[in-house]
């Protein structure tokens, strides 16, 4: 039985409610599985807009099997491509992020505009046409600061994510912020642990005592599981709406996104130690209150982020291996917030640094666990781990929706 069919079956009949089995978690054949069948078709976030502000500013990044990077040009269109030069294979960009007029290989000089044309390619022969050599694109999208990616050839309709997040971002005009900080930590387990991690607060009071201070542990704290029918949520999106604040909980019928904007416990403005702000400058003028919690975004398979009233966090998670996962974290403040004047950087991300850290070690202590033979997959808390139960829903979903449709494209090949 090929290993298609087999993760279909298994799938299919996963037991409601529980984890999946060991192989979705620890087998290098079913990460490959992962890659092909989601993160090598599906839209993917990838970095911000104000990380390239200037034409010519670009950054690159690994998805994969696949090198990509992303420069803004001199139209101030912000494009993706594969960053494998045409003549050879050797990588265009080989810095994570630069700022050059023309994007040249370091091999043998092959030099391409920020449109990705090839323009200089010397002792080639006459006959040679560098119109046929550009570099290959990527499909590319901006969503109120956010960029995202995708590698297929045909890439899904970006219109429905477009559409459902844009209202509640903008307001942040995040496009005009600017980064903070930004660090990077390898995790040692699957992505899908990782993003399990995340979608519950069951294991919070037992593990972030910086994060407690501000971030509600309630489930309803996860918009999955009945915040509509918290008061003190309700009373929180009500006030923010008549701000003008998109606020109330709104997931994609496929599970795959969603945004909702939650309060903070008490009196909490923002991810201190104290409660307080972190920035003195707003983030966004077009912000008209205080108090306005966390605008939370989550979009499978890559992002889920925090945007207060003087500060955003992203978070990107890019798999690296069935047991490796690179968590990126970046800060934004207001483009015109001075470190040491506005914000103090240790303040700043004190609490998330720690978090972070924290969620590491958990991830790959549950990791280890996982690869024992005495592992099999257990119950989630249906009191506190909705969040989770709705992740794992929509991968199954997803894989085998997809798992069906390449199967059944191959019978009809066949």
């Amino acid at each position: 039985m090929d290993l298609q069919t087999t993760a279909l079956r298994q799938l299919k009949n996963r037991r409601e409610g529980f984890s999946l089995e060991q192989p979705f978690y620890i087998d290098q054949d079913y990460f490959k599985l992962d890659m092909e069948t989601i993160w090598y078709r599906d839209w993917l976030f990838m970095g911000h807009d104000c990380e390239i502000p200037r034409a010519g500013n670009y950054f690159t990044v690994q998805v994969g099997d696949y090198p990509v990077v992303i420069v803004r040009g001199k139209d101030q269109v912000i494009r993706a491509f594969h960053n494998t030069c045409r003549h050879r294979g050797h990588r265009v960009c080989t810095q994570d992020k630069g700022a050059s007029a023309k994007l040249v290989c370091p091999y043998h000089q092959w030099t391409y505009d920020l449109d990705g044309s090839l323009v200089f390619a010397r002792q080639m022969g006459e006959n040679f046409d560098k119109a046929d050599f550009g570099l290959k694109t990527a499909h590319c999208e901006s969503v109120a600061g956010y960029i995202f990616i995708c590698l297929a050839n045909e890439a899904p309709d970006f219109a429905p994510v477009r559409a459902s997040i844009e209202p509640y971002m903008a307001p942040h005009r995040l496009s005009e912020a600017k980064v903070a900080h930004k660090t990077t930590i390898i995790e040692k387990g699957n992505w899908k642990l990782v993003w399990e991690n995340n979608r519950e607060c069951y294991h919070c009071a037992g593990n972030h005592p910086e994060l407690c201070r501000t971030y509600p542990e309630a489930p309803t704290a996860t918009g999955v599981q009945g915040a509509g029918d918290d008061p003190f949520i309700a009373d929180h999106w009500a006030r923010c709406e008549a701000a003008g604040l998109p606020s109330t909980f709104k997931m994609d019928p496929s599970g795959q996104f969603r945004t909702a904007r939650m309060p903070l416990i008490q009196d909490a403005e923002s991810y201190t130690m104290s409660g307080k702000r972190a920035v003195k400058k707003p983030l966004s003028a077009d912000v008209p209150i205080s108090h306005i919690g966390t605008m939370l975004l989550f979009h499978y398979p890559t992002t889920w982020n925090h945007i207060l009233g003087d500060h955003a966090i992203s978070f990107r998670v890019l798999p690296i291996s069935a047991e490796e996962t690179a968590v990126t974290t970046t800060w934004l403040v207001n483009k015109d917030a001075v470190e040491g004047v506005d914000y103090d950087l240790e303040e700043l991300t004190h609490v998330w640094t720690m978090t972070n850290d924290q969620d590491r070690s958990i991830v790959e202590e549950n990791a280890f666990g996982i690869r024992s033979p005495a592992y099999e997959p257990g119950p989630y808390s249906v009191d506190h781990e909705g969040g989770v139960m709705q992740f794992v829903e929509w991968y199954s979903n997803f894989m085998i929706e997809r798992l069906q449709g390449d199967k059944a494209r191959l019978s009809a090949v066949a």
